[in-house]
């Protein structure tokens, strides 16, 4: 069984950062696609970044976010800079069973349970 762990959301100053982190157990984080998405409130689940072979991200976050994994940790994190307060939203990790990353939503089969940052301005 799968499961996926988030943790360090929280509340952070528009200019800010903030790391995610992602502990996965039951699947080796180095092995698969792991990715992160963000939800706003009323909207659909939107592709943030994700690492495998190679790592992409979302043109709206390329440059300020940084996908990194600690092998011996098994856990993927999202480190966020410079934050805005349009990056308000609920983070979610999620697997693929794959290498090559993709942004497609309904590629990945185990997801978080989200957690939440909020960018003050």
């Amino acid at each position: 069984q799968v499961q996926l762990v988030e943790s360090g959301g929280g509340l952070v100053q528009a200019g800010g950062s903030q790391t995610l982190a992602c502990a996965a157990s039951g699947r080796t984080v180095s092995s698969y696609v792991m990715g992160w998405f963000r939800q706003f409130p009323g909207k659909e689940r939107e592709f943030v970044g994700a690492s495998g072979s190679w790592t992409i991200y979302a043109d709206s976050v390329k440059g300020r976010f940084t996908i990194s994994i600690d092998n011996a940790k098994n856990t993927v994190y999202l480190q966020m800079n410079s934050l805005k307060p349009e990056d308000t939203a609920v983070y979610y990790c999620a697997s693929a069973h794959r290498l090559i990353p993709t942004t497609e939503r309904m590629e990945y089969d185990y997801w978080g349970q989200g957690t939440q940052v909020t960018v003050s301005s």
